[in-house]
């Protein structure tokens, strides 16, 4: 019996969709006729809003080996795009982990390849933590028995990741720079442009063995050149002050208050700069077909996507950038807190829901934004996301986006947005809209709008957190919900009005 087209056609895994490089080359690998396109994600619900009905998503966890069988069977490549920077834990070991059961479970299915984006750097210098564990998973993962091709790339100049978004905040809001060594130190910079054109030819590029492959752009420069350079394009002047020294610490905490990069990943992210991470072996470059863009042509792409509403994807709409997902088995919480209160608004539930379906971002909080952004200054203080990822989508409140300090749990059209909370909180929290249509007399719309804050505390010390911030979630809570129901009936008005016009 021969084969019918479909099965025919190649099975590509692609692990990290929903992360920065992932969720790009998901959206070039769907379009293509050639082959099948299979996620593995932790929440197949994260990546609704990036699929249609030829992509299959299987639900699955690298560090669970039994949900790994699903997800390989039948594939003949594998992208792997996972790593645990954004956890609390000795990220080192989990990514050490993972990469143990990916190859495991990769050489019982009989996976042919296995694609791997890692990071450059110099083994005769020190590495930092970050590099050094990108380069152990990338070292772990050519002991399958599939061919394993692994790309090391520096910084990657693209709308929306996470080099770039650091450099564009600096630039844009500090006209003096104080800049310490790092800021000196050699790179050799790609545009995401020309990596997912790599990670693409990798499918077909004629490879017998397991190597790995450096890439970069034709220019080597500093991290103070990038900036120069990003300045330069959008007509600003800057003055930039070295310094001899800003310790890793100090250096996380100063991007964590001047650009979107959080404390957190941001010593982490520092310790990474402090290496040279310069292409030193050319060998691979003839396989590919690829001529990587300069540095100027790279930031001036980038800026073109970053004047849109929106970048495609984005470093922090990755799971883990929010830090690891608490696991609370065991923990014994106290009583649930809840405060509900519901208006009821002479407006239709799609006229309702639209000021709640933009919440966050640009639109703010309709009431105390400045309480919500002392609130976000001291989470990053905590270490935690603060509130400068705002939100991808001005309208749309996709599953697994990020909302300011939230991410969307659960979004029904005209109807529910559950948010779960990000911050640092002792416990778990979520913030509740539901919008239900109501009787009426005279056939007026109307409906009701029900605002619920849940609080899981732990321990007494997450009681004392709840009600020591009692009187303000009172006026915030009941001021955001009276503001929303304003806004409701005027967005009904308006509709009305554009009904009515001839």
């Amino acid at each position: 019996m021969k084969p019918s087209a479909e099965t025919s056609r190649p099975l590509i895994l692609l692990t990290g969709a929903t992360g920065y490089i992932g969720g790009r080359l998901l959206s070039n690998l769907r379009n293509r006729d050639d082959l099948r396109l299979r996620c593995l994600a932790r929440n197949p619900k994260h990546l609704a809003n990036q699929i249609d009905e030829t992509v299959e998503v299987v639900q699955g966890d690298l560090l669970d080996t039994n949900s790994l069988e699903a997800a390989l069977k039948d594939v003949t490549t594998a992208y792997y795009f996972v790593h645990s920077m954004g956890t609390n834990k000795d990220f080192e070991d989990l990514d050490r982990k993972a990469a143990e059961n990916f190859v495991c479970a990769a050489d019982k299915a009989g996976v042919k390849r296995i694609v791997y984006l890692g990071g450059l750097g110099d083994a005769d210098h020190t590495l930092s933590k970050h590099l050094r564990s990108r380069q152990e998973t990338g070292d772990i993962l050519r002991q399958s028995q599939a061919t394993v091709i692994e790309f090391r790339a520096a910084i990657v100049i693209g709308s929306g990741s996470l080099s770039f978004e650091l450099i564009r905040a600096l630039v844009e809001r500090l006209p003096v720079m104080i800049c310490p060594k790092w800021v000196r130190v050699k790179t050799q910079p790609i545009a995401v442009e020309d990596i997912l054109a790599y990670l693409e030819e990798a499918l077909t590029v004629d490879v017998k063995e397991s190597r790995f492959i450096e890439i970069g752009g034709p220019d080597r420069c500093s991290y103070g050149n990038i900036m120069q350079e990003y300045a330069r394009q959008r007509g600003l002047k800057r003055w930039m002050i070295p310094v001899p020294v800003l310790t890793p610490r100090l250096s996380s905490l100063w991007l964590g208050l001047v650009t979107p990069v959080y404390a957190r990943i941001g010593r982490k992210l520092v310790d990474s700069l402090k290496s040279p991470t310069i292409v030193t072996d050319e060998s691979g470059k003839d396989l590919f077909s690829v001529t990587p863009r300069g540095l100027q042509e790279a930031i001036a792409r980038a800026l073109v996507n970053e004047d849109l509403r929106f970048a495609e994807t984005r470093w922090s709409d990755s799971i883990s950038s929010g830090g690891e997902i608490p696991s609370w088995g065991g923990q014994r919480f106290l009583s649930r807190v809840v405060d509900s209160r519901t208006i009821e608004v002479a407006a239709s539930p799609h006229s309702a829901m639209t000021p709640i379906r933009q919440i966050g971002g640009e639109k703010g909080w309709y009431y105390g934004d400045w309480l919500w952004g002392l609130r976000g200054f001291l989470d990053l203080l905590m270490g935690g996301v603060g509130v400068r990822r705002g939100r991808r989508d001005p309208e749309i409140p996709y599953v697994g986006d990020t909302v300011d300090f939230w991410r969307v749990e659960v979004y029904e059209p005209d109807h529910f947005l559950r948010l779960r909370a990000e911050m640092k909180v002792p416990g778990r929290a979520w913030l509740e809209f539901e919008v239900c249509e109501t009787e009426t007399s005279n056939g007026s719309p109307r409906c009701s709008i029900r605002q619920t804050a849940l609080f899981d505390p732990v321990g007494l010390f997450g009681l004392c957190y709840w009600y020591s911030l009692y009187i303000v979630h009172q006026f915030v809570f009941a001021g955001m919900l009276r503001n929303i129901g304003k806004q409701a009936e005027r967005v009904e008005r308006e509709s009305e009005t554009t009904d009515t016009i001839p």
